[in-house]
């Protein structure tokens, strides 16, 4: 089968599609699945530049993609929620794999692709969409912040479109920062205010908000805090930083009840069938900024590094 790997770390011209063995056949609760689609993450890039090294120890060369859409064509003796021809879209783990014709994967990684979504709007799910949610009800109780105030980093990005979205049905009132050029793509999505980073810091906007969801993992918790409401948290994709640490503090040791948190991405098939059925509703829109060929991977990561509007995909099929 074909599937794209690089063997040494630098800029997207390390990308090469080869011919690789398939996997074996699933065993105990692995489907095998025919990829149709794999989206490029900011995972990607960072291990392709060599930023991660140690996610890639010993698994050299490496197989890129992290999301998948594709056909369940084997199923694992222990498998109970899928069956061979479903649809399927699915979070990989560390080692990767996505941008290659077939894979294996867990059963408890994946769910039913949206029904009214094609595998390249499908792949653009996972990652992004569970990191918002996850995000936003996980860690920042947001389902529990009636009339919430929430702020998104990142706006226009592939996890951050979602998380305008998702704030927006929770029913917060949302400010978007990004980029004057894609303000108005936060705007289809449902932002209420605008703010371009460029001219302006969000500490001199004079408002406070329930919650900052830092998308691209950027701001710092002593920049954020000041326009924290009482209560208010600052969550990141980021890990957690030196500044952050403060934020950790239980509020009683320290007399503040603002805090940071980081969001850890979690695989869970429940979440992504419940992104699923947004999407299905007509609730949740999938923005793909554009995709690509197997054959460019290359140029698909080069775009992506460039700022987009929502997910980059990999068509891997056809």
């Amino acid at each position: 089968m074909r599937a794209v790997r690089f063997r040494t770390f630098g800029d997207p011209s390390v990308l090469h599609v080869e011919d690789v063995a398939p996997p074996r056949a699933p065993t105990g609760d692995q489907v095998l699945v025919r990829v149709d689609a794999s989206s490029v993450n900011g995972t990607d890039l960072g291990l392709r530049r060599g930023d991660l090294k140690i996610a890639t120890l010993g698994r050299m060369p490496f197989v890129p993609g992290f999301d998948v859409a594709g056909e369940v064509l084997r199923c694992g003796p222990a498998v109970t929620a899928f069956t061979p021809g479903d649809q399927v879209m699915a979070l990989l783990d560390h080692g990767g794999g996505g941008q290659a014709e077939q894979v294996l994967i867990r059963q408890h990684r994946a769910a039913l692709a949206p029904a009214s979504s094609s595998a390249v709007e499908a792949a653009a799910l996972p990652l992004a969409g569970l990191t918002a949610l996850q995000a936003l009800h996980g860690k920042a109780g947001l389902h529990a912040r009636r009339g919430a105030r929430v702020l998104v980093n990142g706006a226009s990005g592939g996890i951050g479109s979602y998380g305008v979205q998702l704030a927006k049905l929770a029913g917060a009132h949302v400010t978007a920062v990004a980029s004057a050029g894609r303000l108005a793509f936060a705007a289809e999505l449902g932002a209420d205010a605008l703010v371009d980073y460029r001219e302006h810091e969000i500490a001199d906007l004079g408002e406070r908000w329930d919650i900052v969801f830092d998308a691209p993992g950027l701001l710092s918790f002593a920049a954020v805090r000041p326009v924290l409401d009482d209560g208010g948290v600052l969550v990141s994709t980021r890990p957690i930083a030196s500044d952050a640490l403060r934020g950790l503090v239980p509020p009683p040791l320290r007399h503040d009840s603002r805090r940071f948190t980081a969001v850890m991405t979690r695989p869970r098939s429940q979440d992504l069938a419940h992104l699923a059925a947004l999407v299905d509703s007509g609730r949740l829109r999938v923005a793909v900024d554009r995709s690509f060929p197997l054959a460019r991977a290359s140029e698909a990561h080069r775009h992506a590094e460039g700022g987009v509007r929502g997910k980059v995909v990999i068509a891997v099929s056809g």
